[in-house]
């Protein structure tokens, strides 16, 4: 079954996973960009950095899926992903990408990225600034692990890159 690696990073976080999990395995990897059709493919995993609410890139991925290909979706964020809040969070923003029928076959991983503020561009960084002043005045028994973890680390560079999160999904594809 031939397989493909497609990622869509913004900063470069989950582009760095992608390229390690490609050397990982030797399967070829690109950027969603480069995505024009994915006939051929029995498998592709998709590597996403969380954006806004959205998996980057994966739109286009779904779309030029075949019908019989299977599809994982690795999510890359801030988000702390041993908390089940965040990542039932994460997975019904997927369900809103990705149709029914594709997504009762999807498998699901998270991964944590990072984020340096001063690399962000200015619609990014307005976003940020905006959730930090809105989460930062929250009283304190509104604030969950993910809200208490952005206001601790607003503006600054933050990497919570592992490669060794990578082992469960070569599992997977094996």
């Amino acid at each position: 079954m031939e397989k493909l690696i497609v990622y869509g990073s913004q900063y470069g976080t989950t582009k760095r996973y992608a390229e390690k999990f490609s050397e990982m395995t030797g399967v070829p990897c690109l950027s969603y960009e480069n995505v024009k059709t994915l006939s051929g493919y029995g498998l592709v995993i998709h590597f996403g950095g969380l954006y806004a609410g959205g998996v980057k890139g994966l739109k286009t991925t779904v779309k030029a899926l075949q019908e019989n290909t299977k599809l994982i979706i690795v999510t890359v964020g801030l988000a702390d992903v041993t908390n089940e809040e965040n990542t039932n969070n994460i997975k019904k923003s997927i369900s809103r990408q990705v149709p029914p029928g594709i997504m009762k076959d999807t498998t699901i991983f998270h991964l944590r990225g990072g984020i340096d503020y001063q690399k962000l561009n200015f619609v990014h960084k307005t976003m940020m600034t905006l959730l930090y002043n809105k989460a930062k005045n929250l009283p304190e028994e509104k604030k969950d692990a993910e809200t208490r973890a952005m206001i601790e680390t607003f503006n600054k560079a933050v990497d919570f890159t592992d490669y060794n999160a990578l082992g469960p999904i070569m599992e997977a594809i094996q």
